[in-house]
């Protein structure tokens, strides 16, 4: 086993984020979204498209599509993860979904209106290939990283995604502005998802070049292998459920994940739509929340070493709450570029926190840390699942995406209101020791 806090191993395992940011700006964020909605947009008939036989308002559809790879993956994470842990073969999993992502983005080049349903597929995929990656990536953290480090190295990968996702973007960007070469704007766009999916893998590999594979978790290997991933999966839900403090974490991170999440998927999708913003306007948004990111990753690693990781989390929280009211009543470009910077500075930090956060509240030293993230990973992907299904169908019913951010804005009431009561529990603790 490697030692831990080794620099080399954390700087290559902060690069697999790197790779697979660029996926989330340009995919789920930016450029994907615009022209998604251009190309689909058809007032005559409500925005509404055809997949499959049915008929759907166009962002809705998007969101669907997205709450069903989540599920997918939700469904299928808790088999692999234990498998992997069963078999010490992790990072072998991480290539495979990376290779999936990485591929679907590349296929979303030939995305256009008579190629919707296969694109859409693809773009389905692509999400399964970036979550799929992620949760053995997450695995990683405590194997890498001491329990006093856990903050600031997760702070580090998120920095490390944010700075190369606005790289790969501003590339992108100077395709999608300037559209050289004789080439067409929505051609340049197509082009931003091919780049994508050379770019994942490609950085992905220094990443599988420095982390251990995995170490194997089982007493015996003659077992079925996925009769064993299951065996193991018993074991870390039986030590969970004895766990207090995690039951009571995992609750309140189901709950505002169904809010920041969402948010992040549709942001760019909401300025096209409802404040009928143009691309650039949704890329130089985009890019504003990335940049503010890396600071908020890093201010909120500092604070909880002040604060306490809860007690900062709920404050983060509270401030969501009131970037779901604004965002319902934000009528302008420039609102919503203030109100961008906002989520900047809290989306690097909440996401960079809840990992660390989950990270010290599970057991240390354990050989079977993917199936312990895999809780955390299946936890998130179901709360995405129903924030993107509750924010697609009232948007599918009123054909109005404000609405849809007051349904996320009672999510985050209630994530706040279980991390109060999680402090509350904590100090009981402590005053009883």
């Amino acid at each position: 086993m490697q030692p831990k806090n080794n620099k080399r191993t954390i700087r290559a395992w902060a690069f697999f984020d790197w790779a697979n940011s660029a996926y989330n700006l340009v995919i789920t964020s930016t450029i994907f979204p615009a022209y998604y909605v251009a190309i689909t947009a058809n007032e005559k008939n409500g925005n509404h498209v055809t997949f499959f036989g049915h008929s759907f308002v166009n962002t809705a559809l998007q969101d669907y599509v997205l709450a069903g790879s989540y599920l997918i993956i939700a469904l299928l994470l808790p088999i692999l993860t234990a498998i992997a842990d069963y078999r010490g073969n992790k990072r072998l999993f991480m290539q495979f979904f990376t290779w999936i992502g990485a591929i679907s983005c590349g296929m979303l080049f030939f995305f256009n209106k008579d190629t919707l349903q296969s694109s859409m597929l693809f773009f389905g995929l692509a999400a399964i290939g970036y979550c799929g990656g992620f949760v053995f990536y997450n695995s990683y953290l405590p194997e890498i990283a001491t329990l006093d480090m856990q903050d600031k190295v997760s702070a580090k990968g998120f920095t490390y995604g944010y700075i190369g996702s606005v790289i790969l973007q501003l590339i992108c960007f100077v395709f999608v502005l300037t559209t050289p070469f004789g080439m067409t704007k929505a051609y340049a766009s197509q082009l931003s998802f091919l780049l994508v999916g050379i770019w994942w893998i490609g950085f992905a590999y220094i990443a599988f070049s420095a982390l251990p594979k995995g170490s194997p978790n089982a007493t015996s290997h003659h077992k079925n292998l996925i009769k064993g991933g299951f065996i193991e999966l018993g074991k870390v839900w039986q030590q969970v459920k004895r766990m207090p403090v995690l039951k009571r974490y995992l609750s309140a991170f189901f709950f505002y994940s169904m809010g920041v999440q969402t948010i992040m998927l549709v942001a760019a999708s909401f300025g096209a739509k409802e404040l009928k913003m143009d691309q650039t306007q949704l890329i130089t948004i985009i890019l504003i929340i990335q940049l503010v990111a890396i600071g908020g990753a890093t201010l909120m690693s500092r604070l909880s070493d002040s604060y306490g990781n809860i007690k900062v989390l709920a404050w983060v929280v509270l401030i969501w709450i009131g970037v779901c009211i604004a965002a319902y009543f934000t009528t302008n470009a420039t609102e919503f570029y203030i109100l961008a910077m906002v989520v900047g500075l809290v989306m690097g930090g909440i996401q960079s926190l809840s990992r660390s956060t989950y990270s010290k509240f599970i057991p240390q030293d354990i050989p079977d840390s993917a199936s312990f993230f895999s809780f955390y990973d299946v936890t998130e992907k179901i709360a995405i699942v129903g924030g993107m299904f509750s924010f697609g169908l009232v948007d599918d019913i009123t054909n109005s995406m404000r609405n849809s951010t007051l349904v996320l804005c009672s999510y985050f009431i209630v994530g706040l209101i279980l991390l109060l009561s999680l402090l509350s529990y904590q100090r009981k603790v402590a005053a009883t020791a």
